[in-house]
């Protein structure tokens, strides 16, 4: 079976992990797509994206539009792929680019679509306790998250509620696994698409910062939820009094004791990570 000729566009670490599970199968891109360099880090030094830099070391070509103007559509057209795979690249493709590769644009989404469309889904899951997750590889079409399956993989974490960094990862791995496996099957045209059940869709949002403020006085479990949804990214949080300072404290870790929420590690507004039991010292 011939080697899929494909562009990828992605941008950050999650999106190497797929790579990985391409590379693994010896796929490679003939192009990376990704997001301009940008400051990055306390001294805001101008860095490559992570999936720039993972194709910098592998010696593939980078492309970095800021537009998708007729020039790049332009660039996309000279690589003559069968297909673009898009994974976390931060920007919504156009009718246009959709209509370059004759196979398509398809995706690796860590949900089991048609639940939890849009940009969160790992963290959307573990806020609402949806103890089985999963993830879908789809062929992009003009609607968020809406066109038809390749393939999905149901996966039941074995303790609950997970770290949703890590369940990112765990799920972009699988789903990158699946992806290689099926690539050149679809590339051959012998994968059959799924329509999916869009009566049966949910969707959830972009999480803010201020979306991690928690109130120690709510339920704890649902703050627990709180704290292993937003690991990462948008972190949680709460407010003090400290040596009298109002002192803002970032939670890094928590679990359920006798039906109440204990703290585990914080970091202290201009402090390094300690145990709450030393932050609460005098």
């Amino acid at each position: 079976m011939q080697t899929p000729h494909f562009v990828f566009f992605g941008t950050p670490y999650l999106a190497t992990i797929v790579l990985d599970a391409l590379e693994a199968k010896g796929l490679l891109p003939a192009l990376i797509v990704t997001a301009p360099d940008k400051p990055a880090g306390r001294g805001m030094r101008i860095q490559a994206s992570p999936v720039k830099q993972w194709a910098q070391a592998r010696h593939i070509p980078t492309y970095e539009p800021t537009t998708f103007d007729a020039e790049t559509l332009t660039t996309l057209k000279k690589t003559d792929a069968d297909v673009f795979i898009v994974v976390a690249y931060g920007k919504i493709l156009p009718q246009a680019v959709l209509d370059i590769p004759p196979r398509g644009i398809l995706n690796v989404h860590p949900s089991l679509l048609p639940k939890f469309r849009g940009p969160s889904p790992v963290r959307s899951a573990i806020l609402a306790d949806e103890r089985i997750v999963g993830v879908s590889v789809m062929k992009i079409d003009e609607k968020m998250d809406h066109g038809p399956l390749l393939v999905q993989e149901i996966y039941e974490p074995e303790h609950w509620p997970p770290n949703a960094r890590e369940l990112d990862e765990y799920l972009f791995a699988r789903g990158g696994a699946l992806l290689a496996d099926i690539l050149p099957n679809y590339v051959a045209g012998a994968v059959a698409l799924q329509e999916q059940d869009h009566d049966a869709a949910t969707y959830c949002k972009l999480f803010k910062k201020e979306d991690g403020l928690l109130n120690l006085d709510d339920d704890p479990y649902t703050n627990l939820l709180k704290i292993h949804a937003y690991a990462g990214w948008p972190g949680t949080y709460f407010f003090a009094e400290k040596d009298g300072k109002h002192v803002r404290v970032n939670i890094l870790s928590a679990h359920i004791e006798n039906d109440s929420l204990i703290l585990d590690e914080v970091i202290p507004e201009g402090k390094q990570r300690m145990s709450y039991a030393q932050f609460t010292q005098k």
